[in-house]
């Protein structure tokens, strides 16, 4: 396109002004525009990434605190029932518990029986 057929644009699209962007300068425009799209794309990627290790880690650190919760539950339990301190509500959730081991092991022993 050339000087005049700019000038013909302009003048029946009212761009009398404003210059008119060729062909090259477009997809130049374009190309620069999708660069910077990939760059903003693998940035996110490698932050969401990021973010899912961590969201992984946090999970890990939760569930070791829950194990840690519960483990130290049973140690205040033994210790209310050596102590003798065991209220009625204590003694049966205490039982229970043991009950749950009993019957833990019991699966144990007849799936290595098999």
């Amino acid at each position: 396109m050339d000087e005049q057929d700019h000038d013909y644009l302009r003048e029946r699209t009212g761009c009398r002004n404003q210059k008119i962007m060729t062909v090259d300068q477009q997809f130049t425009t374009l190309n620069e525009k999708l660069q910077q799209l990939l760059k903003q794309y693998h940035r996110l990627q490698k932050e969401n990434e990021r973010l899912k290790e961590e969201l992984q880690q946090l999970k890990s650190k939760e569930s070791e605190g829950y194990r840690q919760i519960e483990e130290l539950q049973q140690q205040m339990g033994i210790l209310k029932l050596a102590a003798g301190e065991m209220n009625d509500r204590d003694k049966r959730e205490f039982e229970k518990k043991i009950n749950q081991y009993v019957r833990e092991i019991d699966k144990c022993i007849s799936f290595l029986s098999q």
